[in-house]
C-alpha cells in the first residue's frame, strides 16, 4: 500500500495542494489533473490504484466522471472517494450509486481523508472474502466469493460498501446492528465516521435493491437489521 497510484482530480488550486500534501506523507505516488478530462487522460498513461475526484469541476463533471470511468472496463475497477461540499447530499447519492466507493465533505480533516484513502485501498487489496458461503433468502442471493447480488434472479449491482453492508446484515437476520458497528466491521476502528456518512450508504443500498429494500430495516434511534419474513 506504501507506493500506491493516487490521482487527485481537483479544480481548486489549494485544496489540490492540501490533499498532495497530506497523502506524499503516507509515502504514496500522487498525480494531479485540474479537470476530469485530464484526469482521464492521465488514466490512460497511468493506471492508479485509487481516484480522489471533486464533484463539482468544470467541464465534464465529477458524476460524469464517475459514470464514465465505471462504463470502461479497464478501469471501473479503481476505486473513487468524492470530495464534495457540504449540502451536496444528492450528488453523494447519485456518485454511490454509479459505483464510487466513499466520499469526504469539505471542509475534511486531514486525518480523516488519509483514513478513507487508507481504507479504500486496503479493500482494494483484500482478495480474500470474509465468508465465501453464498446466502439465499426469500429471492435473495448474495454470492460473496463473485461479490454479486441477485434478486429473483435479477442481478444488482452494488459497491464495495453497499455489498459489504447487505451480507454482515444477511447473515444475522434479526440482528440490530448500530451505525458504529458496520462501520466498525467494514472499515476497521480507526475509521473515521459521522451517523450521516452510514444513512447514506444504506439510502444507496436500498435504492439499488428496488423491491427488495424489503429486507433492510430501521431500527430508530439504533440503527438497522436484516428482516427476512
Amino acid at each position: 500500500m506504501a507506493k500506491a497510484k493516487i490521482l487527485i482530480i481537483e479544480d481548486d488550486e489549494d485544496i489540490r495542494a492540501l490533499e498532495v500534501f497530506n497523502l506524499k506523507q503516507e509515502g504514496w505516488k500522487i498525480y494531479e489533473a485540474e479537470s476530469a478530462e485530464i484526469g482521464l487522460e492521465q488514466i490512460k498513461t497511468s493506471v492508479p490504484d485509487l481516484v480522489l475526484l471533486d464533484l463539482m469541476l468544470p467541464g465534464i463533471s465529477g458524476l460524469d466522471f464517475c459514470r464514465k470511468l465505471k462504463s470502461m472496463d479497464d478501469y471501473k475497477a479503481i476505486p473513487i472517494i468524492m470530495v464534495s461540499a457540504k449540502g451536496e447530499e444528492a450528488d453523494i447519492v447519485s456518485g454511490l450509486e454509479l459505483g464510487a466507493d466513499d466520499y469526504v465533505s469539505k471542509p475534511f480533516r486531514p486525518r480523516e481523508l488519509v483514513a478513507r484513502v487508507r481504507a479504500a485501498l486496503r479493500r482494494k487489496n483484500d482478495s480474500v472474502p470474509a465468508d465465501d458461503q453464498i446466502l439465499r433468502i426469500s429471492g435473495l442471493e448474495i454470492h460473496p466469493g463473485r461479490h454479486e447480488v441477485h434478486y429473483n434472479s435479477k442481478k444488482v449491482d452494488l459497491t464495495f460498501t453497499e455489498f459489504r453492508i447487505l451480507q454482515i446484515m444477511a447473515q444475522r437476520p434479526g440482528w440490530v446492528f448500530t451505525r458504529y458497528q458496520l462501520v466498525d466491521i467494514i472499515r476497521g476502528d480507526d475509521y473515521p465516521v459521522t451517523d450521516r456518512s452510514v444513512d447514506v450508504q444504506i439510502v444507496g443500498l436500498r435504492k439499488k435493491l428496488g423491491k427488495a429494500e424489503k429486507f433492510i430495516e430501521t431500527v430508530r434511534g439504533v440503527g438497522y437489521r436484516f428482516k427476512s419474513n
